[in-house]
């Protein structure tokens, strides 16, 4: 399956994701600066992306703990999630989302 990231500065990027696998982790590999620091225990929101709006109601409702975190997002848009706690599935095939531009992965 593949997953459609744009960048902060409107790049194209397309990966290749497994069903079950993690958008965080799926993100990273590819280079997105998504740091996730909590590790998706939703601690944090540094692994915050905006979705598309043709795909967001496709996902499965945001928690109340990750609306929570979302609060403390910078650049949150109605279509904002949490990566860490979208599990990709053959549903989600093509799913399109754009790194919002005040994402900076501290880890490089």
């Amino acid at each position: 399956m593949k997953v459609h990231f744009t960048t902060a500065r409107g790049e194209a990027v397309t990966a290749e994701a497994e069903p079950g696998d993690n958008l965080l982790r799926v993100a990273q590999a590819v280079g997105m600066p998504l740091e996730g620091t909590c590790e998706g225990q939703m601690a944090c929101s540094t692994c915050h992306v905006v979705v598309a709006a043709d795909w967001f109601a496709r996902l499965p409702e945001a928690s109340e703990e990750e609306e929570d975190m979302l609060d403390l997002a910078a650049g949150v848009t109605r279509t904002s999630r949490l990566s860490c706690q979208i599990v990709l599935d053959d549903t989600l095939d093509g799913l399109a989302v754009t790194i919002p531009p005040e994402s900076y992965d501290m880890r490089r």
